[in-house]
């Protein structure tokens, strides 16, 4: 029995609007649906080969974020094939493009480590080389001092090292040139670290030490043009070590290869504070 205290809604609801209320809410539900589908997600219904151009036509346009996400679904519904294959390379490098070093670090070196025989490892291995480059320092840093050199040095090592295995692997790639390249810059820069770093033991008088990093300069970075100030802290380190024999050797050494450093010319004055525009020797030629 019904409380007539209680208003009765039914009974003021018109018909109509109660037939109507399934349609209206079959209609919201297939235009929630509907705005769903188009917001996004073109890569969970187009076939391989149009999700990868999609894909590709994004990292064209400078659209990182939507073509790394575009990859990430077809390497996802398409785990094997050539088209997978090259969406993890394409990836790596979206990543690179859109500034995620560490992103795109881990992706090609995954790639690297499943597919060894692939035939693009070799632009894997210059992607690799190329994103700790990019680390490493610009022009610019060191025309203004903020020198690549006196920065941390584990990203040149692992760009030189990623380098090296391209041109010692493949070397006829059409990126092994620019490696070559790349690797002499990178070589330059990490023989300077260590003559800044011998020349500060030098100024401190931590005679041993300063010696013992000119050598490591003279064996490692032999063609380096460091190599002559190395010789000439070497050659002073010895001398006020009160080892004459020692520092004579690498004078020798010295004038036999570069006969106009100025350290011959006065030994006590030399090395002096090095002005900015020592930056600008060109480090691109052996």
């Amino acid at each position: 029995m019904r409380n007539p205290n209680r208003p009765d809604f039914n009974r003021h609801v018109p018909l109509k609007l109660v037939l109507l209320a399934p349609l209206l809410l079959a209609l919201a539900a297939c235009s929630l649906f509907h705005r769903g589908g188009n917001k996004g997600e073109p890569g969970d219904t187009l076939p391989v080969d149009q999700l990868y151009n999609l894909a590709t036509e994004r990292l064209k346009d400078g659209n990182y974020d939507s073509a790394e996400k575009l990859y990430q679904r077809l390497i996802a519904r398409f785990p094997y094939g050539p088209y997978n294959e090259q969406a993890q390379i394409d990836l790596a490098y979206a990543y690179y493009k859109d500034d995620k070093p560490d992103d795109a670090y881990s992706a090609i070196n995954r790639f690297i480590k499943t597919y060894p025989a692939q035939k693009h490892i070799d632009y894997a291995y210059y992607l690799r080389g190329l994103i700790n480059f990019d680390r490493t320092g610009t022009m610019l840093q060191r025309l203004t001092q903020n020198s690549a050199s006196k920065r941390d040095q584990g990203y040149a090592l692992q760009s030189f090292d990623d380098f090296s295995q391209l041109v010692q692997r493949f070397p006829t790639s059409v990126y092994a040139n620019d490696a070559r390249q790349r690797m002499i810059w990178l070589r330059n820069g990490l023989s300077q670290f260590e003559l800044n770093v011998a020349e500060y033991y030098l100024s401190r008088k931590a005679y041993v030490a300063s010696a013992n990093r000119a050598e490591y300069i003279i064996e490692h970075y032999q063609r380096s043009p460091q190599v002559a100030d190395a010789l000439a802290v070497l050659a002073k380190s010895y001398s006020l070590l009160g080892r004459p024999e020692l520092a004579q050797q690498a004078v020798s050494v010295l004038k036999l290869n570069y006969p106009n450093h100025p350290y011959l010319r006065d030994p006590k004055r030399w090395p002096k504070t090095h002005s900015m525009w020592r930056g600008l020797v060109p480090l691109w030629s052996d």
